[in-house]
């Protein structure tokens, strides 16, 4: 009787996920483009956008299948990717903007879906839909952030940026100086930290594959793992893309992408200098005016505050820390280098990335007290840490210049807030594990004479 509940839960989670897209899609056809659902469809047949996501797709479906199914659904995949290779090179098809591998995946998933309605029932039924509408899912949600994205240039042509960067002068303006180290390691390094940028997706499925790797022997998924809060990060995160739309320092005070066309070996944004308030990054950080909106193009998001790609790396780092020596030495180094990318590549100011990790830290926080019961310390824990969420916004919003003039008081209270955030989940945290009695060993019996 207790699955009727979750199953309920399921069915209506997967209707507003629907609900959700078909919205989207609409929206995005108001502006004259495709959305999610066109775009996820059409890469059935062409080239994908990122072939890597799509196989990590189906690694995280893998985990409800056994050794042979894998490998079956791996060989598959592959060659209907071979197949769909020789038919572009054979037809001289262009794969602009696109991976010439990825559709194998999809199909694999869309396969599998098929056979869970057709050819399972009950609680297998169940289980391969759930491994198919994760893999799903983590697709599906790179297709809506993008149409997301779109929603947020469109429809906030004013952008907070000068606010931000005002308020960035507490922490000593660090895209700034990290963006002038960045440029110096020239092409190497701006390539290697773009990569690992870029395949932060990849990363999340790597420690989630170690979290989900007995569920093919238990028939089950835990209770707690990586994909759920990397889904749940951004659903949330783009909501305050809406309030607080920022574009990021190299666009509000840079060239744009143009300054990097020449080391990076994919970049192809349109310049975006005309609407810059100052050509300053990353050389001289902007001086403390009065701050004011500015407006900016209907083409770069406003994706900044907070900072997702901080808080997903965040996300990595602390699921990784119940994984093996290796991933979690893997989850540390994925998030240095996401912050020194994206302070470096002049994405994001120092208060985005405060901001995306108190971010994470309360939707983990939240999960984890609705998975087991919401006690005092979980409450307690979200309450303490959605209002340090809170305060950063509007101090940013409405203290930026009183920030700015006295850096050496706003400074360490920032960093006293999101260490006061971090401290009481690793205090929440350690509370929450279980606690083994040490069984007691029997006492030694004297010997018979």
């Amino acid at each position: 009787m207790w699955r009727q509940p979750r199953l309920r839960l399921w069915a209506v989670a997967g209707v507003a996920a629907l609900g959700f897209l078909i919205a989207l899609e609409i929206a995005a056809r108001r502006y004259g483009l495709p959305g999610p659902i066109t775009n996820q469809a059409r890469e059935v047949i062409f080239a994908p956008k990122s072939g890597f996501l799509l196989y990590a797709g189906m690694a995280l479906m893998m985990v409800v299948l056994t050794w042979r199914q894998r490998f079956i659904a791996a060989a598959v995949a592959i060659g209907i990717d071979v197949a769909f290779l020789a038919v572009r090179w054979a037809v001289d098809a262009k794969m602009t903007g696109g991976h010439p591998f990825g559709n194998g995946a999809l199909w694999v998933l869309l396969g599998y879906a098929v056979i869970a309605v057709t050819r399972r029932t009950g609680r297998e039924r169940v289980l391969l839909l759930k491994g198919v509408g994760l893999g799903l899912l983590l697709v599906a949600g790179r297709k809506t952030g993008d149409t997301w994205l779109l929603i947020t240039s469109k429809t906030r042509p004013a952008v907070l940026d000068q606010y931000v960067a005002t308020a960035d002068h507490a922490l000593g303006n660090p895209s700034w100086l990290v963006g002038r180290i960045v440029t110096a390691t020239g092409p190497i390094g701006f390539n290697f930290l773009d990569i690992v940028y870029g395949q932060l997706a990849v990363a999340a499925v790597i420690v989630a594959l170690y979290q989900l790797r007995n569920v093919a022997v238990e028939r089950r998924f835990p209770g707690r793992h990586l994909v759920r809060t990397f889904l749940v990060i951004g659903l949330l995160g783009p909501t305050i893309y809406m309030i607080f739309p920022v574009v990021g320092p190299i666009f509000a005070y840079g060239t744009g992408a143009e300054h990097w066309a020449t080391v990076s070996l994919w970049s192809e944004t349109p310049p975006s200098e005309q609407w810059a308030a100052a050509n300053l990054w990353p050389e001289t950080p902007p001086p403390i005016n009065t701050p004011h909106h500015m407006p900016f193009d209907e083409i770069t998001p406003r994706n900044c505050m907070p900072s997702l790609h901080t808080a997903w790396a965040t996300a990595i780092f602390i699921h990784s820390r119940t994984g093996p020596r290796l991933l979690r030495f893997a989850g540390t180094f994925w998030l240095i280098a996401t912050l020194c990318a994206t302070l470096g590549f002049g994405y994001h100011y120092g208060a985005d990335l405060i901001a995306g990790v108190v971010f994470t830290l309360t939707i983990e926080a939240a999960l984890r007290s609705l998975d087991r019961g919401w006690d005092r310390s979980g409450i307690q824990l979200v309450a303490w840490s959605a209002t340090v969420f809170g305060a950063l916004l509007v101090s940013y919003r409405c203290l930026p210049l009183e920030m700015a003039k006295h850096p050496w008081v706003s400074g360490p209270l920032l960093m006293l807030a999101t260490a006061s955030v971090v401290y009481g989940y690793v205090r929440t945290d350690a509370l929450w594990k279980p606690r083994t009695t040490p069984t007691r060993q029997p006492e030694p019996q004297p010997g018979l004479v």
